[in-house]
Parts: structure tokens; C-alpha cells; sequence
């Protein structure tokens, strides 16, 4: 008969796990993707390198399980935010003012998110993340351009490039002094070919 875990066991465990992924966030957050070893997140934790690997094979592993948590909670207030805003057009706009804002909030963890050197699982990760919101800004410029708002175009095409820009532009803010956020808004009106622009 295989060995199955007792309910106490296994909360043990998932506290313990959930302490890595809390810790590895903090570091993160303080020192990016570099200063997130396997052993500063274990010293972090408080609990011993062999224990993290109990959980994940290794740094990469661990940190694409942590971008998935933060990519999830970003959308999640990137979406609420665009619901608010008026028309298809503003939402799009608010897509990208409102990733950037929250952006700035976090630098270091942003800059991780976005740009820093990382391990080919979380360079795929970070893919997927440029995705989702290239999705979610499609859809409002699809939206937009079928109410008239916006002219005809490839949407996706139009998401993508915004997406990329916008890493662009928050990169170079992130890593200077330099802040261009505040030109993100006319700079989106005016790809999407808005009349607001």
C-alpha cells in the first residue's frame, strides 16, 4: 500500500511551501531575479536548502511558479481597473496606464518581471505574461473598433505591439531616472488611431 500524507503532514508541507514562495517574493522584490537564489530563499524562509528543493527542483522552477502568482494578481487589477473605465477606447488606454502605475510601484520586482536576465523557463513565462495582456487589450480594441470608435485593424497585431512598447518604455523608466509614463496614454491613443489622440 503506497504512503499517503495525513492532513497534518500535508498542511505542514503547504506552509512550508507557501513560506518559500513568500520569501522568494520578498527577495524579488528587494534584489530581482539574481538575488533570488535557492539558498537566499531558504535563509529567508528559515528553513534548510534541501527543504526548498523538496518543493522545486530549482530556481527556475520556483521563480515561474512565483511569476505565475504575481502575473495572476496583476491581470486581476489590470482587468477590474479597465472595467471601470468609459468606452473600448479608455479601456485599452487603461490596460497600459495601469500596468505601468502598478509597475512603478514595485520597480525592482518589475524590472525582474519584465527585463532582467532570467533562466529560459521563466524567459517562457515572461512570454506568456506579454500574452495575457496582449489578449486583454485586444479584446478592447476589437471591441473599440466594432462600435466605431477605432479604425479597422488587426487587433492582436496592434495588442502585441503595445505590449512591447510598453515594456520598452518602463524598462527605460526602471532603469533610469527618466520617467516617460506620463506620454503612455497619447502614445496609445494615437497607435490604436483613437480621435482622442
Amino acid at each position: 500500500m503506497p504512503y499517503r500524507r495525513t492532513p497534518r503532514v500535508q498542511a505542514r508541507l503547504d506552509a512550508q511551501r507557501a513560506a518559500i514562495l513568500a520569501a522568494a517574493a520578498a527577495l524579488l522584490a528587494e534584489w530581482g531575479y539574481a538575488g533570488c537564489s535557492v539558498a537566499a530563499v531558504a535563509q529567508r524562509a528559515g528553513i534548510a536548502t534541501g527543504s526548498v528543493y523538496r518543493h522545486f527542483p530549482g530556481k527556475a522552477e520556483l521563480v515561474v511558479e512565483l511569476f505565475r502568482g504575481v502575473v495572476s494578481r496583476e491581470v486581476a487589477a489590470v482587468r477590474e481597473a479597465a472595467a471601470l473605465a468609459g468606452n473600448p477606447v479608455d479601456r485599452v488606454a487603461t490596460v497600459f496606464e495601469t500596468f505601468a502605475e502598478r509597475a512603478l510601484k514595485a520597480p525592482r520586482r518589475a524590472y525582474a518581471l519584465l527585463a532582467e536576465p532570467v533562466d529560459p523557463p521563466v524567459e517562457a513565462e515572461r512570454l506568456v505574461f506579454r500574452r495575457v495582456f496582449r489578449d486583454l487589450a485586444a479584446g478592447h480594441i476589437a471591441e473599440g473598433v466594432r462600435a466605431g470608435l477605432l479604425p479597422t485593424q488587426d487587433a492582436a497585431f496592434t495588442a502585441a505591439a503595445l505590449v512591447g512598447a510598453t515594456a520598452e518604455i518602463l524598462t527605460g523608466t526602471l532603469t533610469t531616472d527618466n520617467d516617460t509614463t506620463g506620454e503612455l496614454r497619447p502614445f496609445i491613443l494615437r497607435a490604436i488611431g483613437s480621435r482622442d489622440a
